[in-house]
């Protein structure tokens, strides 16, 4: 079977529906080419097909209005209260539409409060039609668009917060267009189940005729063959509306406008940002403590220990009872996102689909186009402005994600995992890009970050989270040199690092029984086979004897992994292959002046 082609016996199930569903229709057609083609002059005929197409298309508008916002609401709460108003507006599916039609007429009938309110206008009317058929067919719209509205990636949202986008401005140009597909077989869905709705409608307004209810006088007064026009009419219309569910609006994508002259962006004053959050997200709690310090910011951690949470809080998207946010000395905690004058770079970049790279660019209600144009021409996208999300390799969208975000002259920019996607040439160089940048228009900066050599590359302050908590922070220079714990050492990348058994002739200058930790580079240890006489070198250590587990060749150069006789592993480094192999014993040595010792922190 060839890549994404179904299985035989799941085509022949699909087959056997189609037959199914066609056969009928086939049959019919059949008839009518070798019939007389009777009724088109039946009296009220017309006036039928009127009022189904009119009532339909009213109870239509009343959905568009009414139940897409119910069902972007449904799509984003949880809880008892939101799983109860989902239940009750399914109702109507479950109910026979005879039923339905019963439980209107005890609700607008004409001896009901409403019906003597609106003087008896709401049943044997157009308003009852309506009523009907936006009593059974609302509910196909809100099913449809919940399950469309809780498909669009929420960092879509999140970006245009952070892009100065309210909240009513997020819904109407971020996630209506992005369910678009969703709303638009919604809506058909919702038109065709009005169109043909004959109980309830025949319940609460028998009169005036919808194209139903006239069908079904045909059918039970008048030859069958007088049915042949209105079922003729009914499938053509069905087939138009379900036509128009696959039409796509591309004559609404405009091409980019000339890109104005471009304008480069101010250096502007450091911002700094200090926090004090505490935030709990389902069974996870973050609680971290950071001091306004220098303008740029890594949080260094596994996966898992609240980087992008913090990342969030920071941005605002947590809400105000996240904890204290400060943007050089202001507080901002009590700000909505799209107040906060940010840029922010979501892990997925967070491109909104359908808009072009110029478009996405000047998306920002700050945005400035010649901003806008300068970085785009910066970042070599000036080329690519009506190309769309997906017309955009891996870096160039990353790209436009880290353009839009600037065009705003934002006061800070949040980087989450801006790279991790990217394959390293790319990677590599976007990272020089951003550094540039940094130091050229004074960019402030919070990168989130699992890469210890991209967080010591693009920040100057570091700090190292695990499981929502805070294990060390400070300079890139005072937390690499100085790790606090081994685990530490792991997350930022620090190879050869022990707690205790220092090497003999190693001095620390510290007190007798005070932990200590020790670290040797992989640069500065020499291998050499266990035959090799001990050195006698004053301004040398011993650093023991051991077995070859592995010999890496990484090209350039080659690294050896020793598992030292009493216990612990060191990994070594040279530019030229060593005359050992795996299995091999060997002596290891490195100067004393590359190794260091410093006091371990006491356990917290």
């Amino acid at each position: 079977m060839s890549p994404g082609r179904a299985p035989r016996p799941l085509r022949w199930l699909g087959a056997l529906l189609v037959l199914y569903l066609t056969y009928p229709l086939a049959a019919f057609i059949v008839r009518v080419v070798s019939g007389h083609n009777e009724g088109w002059n039946g009296a009220g005929l017309w006036s039928a097909l009127g009022v189904s197409v009119e009532g339909a298309t009213i109870s239509l508008l009343i959905g568009v209005v009414t139940a897409i916002p119910l069902a972007y609401v449904l799509a984003h709460r949880r809880g008892w209260l939101a799983e109860a108003v989902g239940v009750v507006v399914q109702l109507p599916l479950a109910v026979p539409p005879l039923i339905s039609g019963i439980i209107l007429i005890y609700i607008v009938g004409p001896y009901s409060f409403l019906g003597r309110l609106s003087g008896q206008r709401l049943t044997e009317t157009i308003y009852g039609v309506i009523i009907a058929q936006s009593f059974v067919s609302a509910p196909f719209l809100i099913v449809v668009a919940r399950s469309a509205f809780r498909a669009v990636d929420p960092s879509l949202g999140d970006v245009a917060a952070t892009l100065g986008h309210g909240p009513l401005a997020r819904f109407l140009r971020v996630d209506v267009p992005a369910a678009s597909d969703g709303l638009r077989t919604g809506m058909i869905l919702m038109w065709l189940r009005a169109f043909g709705e004959y109980g309830t409608v025949v319940v609460l307004a028998y009169h005036p005729y919808s194209l139903p209810v006239y069908v079904d006088n045909l059918f039970s007064s008048v030859p069958l063959s007088q049915a042949e026009a209105p079922t003729i009419l009914a499938f053509a219309v069905a087939a138009l509306a379900i036509s128009a569910s696959h039409v796509r609006l591309g004559w609404m994508r405009r091409g980019s406008p000339p890109m104005p002259a471009p304008a480069a962006p101010v250096s502007t004053p450091a911002t700094a940002v200090g926090f004090d959050l505490d935030a709990t997200l389902g069974s996870f709690h973050l609680q971290v403590v950071h001091p306004e310090a220098g303008q740029r910011l890594a949080v260094v951690g596994p996966s898992g220990s609240g980087k992008s949470v913090t990342l969030r809080a920071l941005a605002g998207l947590l809400g105000p009872g996240a904890g204290r946010v400060t943007y050089g000395g202001r507080d901002v905690s009590t700000l909505a996102p799209e107040q906060r004058q940010l840029g922010y770079v979501p892990q997925g970049f967070g491109l909104l689909p359908g808009r072009t790279v110029w478009q996405q660019a000047t998306f920002g209600v700050r945005a400035d186009p010649a901003r806008a144009a300068w970085w785009l021409q910066t970042l070599q996208l000036d080329g690519l402005l009506d190309r769309l999300p997906e017309q955009l390799s891996g870096g160039q969208r990353q790209r436009v994600s880290l353009a839009r975000a600037l065009a705003t002259d934002p006061r800070v920019v949040l980087l989450d995992e801006p790279f991790s996607a990217l394959d390293a040439p790319v990677r590599s160089e976007l990272r020089r890009e951003l550094r540039r940048l940094q130091r050229e228009v004074n960019l402030s900066t919070v990168l989130v970050t699992h890469d210890p050599e991209e967080a010591a590359m693009l920040a100057d302050e570091i700090m190292v989270v695990s499981n929502g908590h805070v294990l060390q922070a400070g300079s890139c220079r005072e937390v690499y040199q100085r790790p606090a714990s081994v685990a530490i050492g792991r997350l930022l990348g620090i190879d050869n690092l022990f707690e205790g058994g220092v090497p003999a002739g190693l001095t620390t200058g510290l007190p007798a029984g005070q932990a200590v930790l020790w670290q040797v580079p992989p640069e500065a240890i020499r291998v050499d086979p266990q035959t090799a006489p001990p050195n006698r070198d004053r301004l040398s250590v011993e650093l023991g004897l051991g077995l070859v587990t592995d010999v890496i060749d990484l090209g350039r150069t080659v690294e050896v992994v020793v598992a030292l006789d009493g216990g612990g592993e060191l990994r070594a480094r040279a530019t030229e292959l060593p005359d050992l192999t795996v299995g091999s014993r060997c002596r290891m040595r490195a100067d004393a002046d590359a190794l260091s010792a410093w006091a371990a922190p006491a356990a917290q």
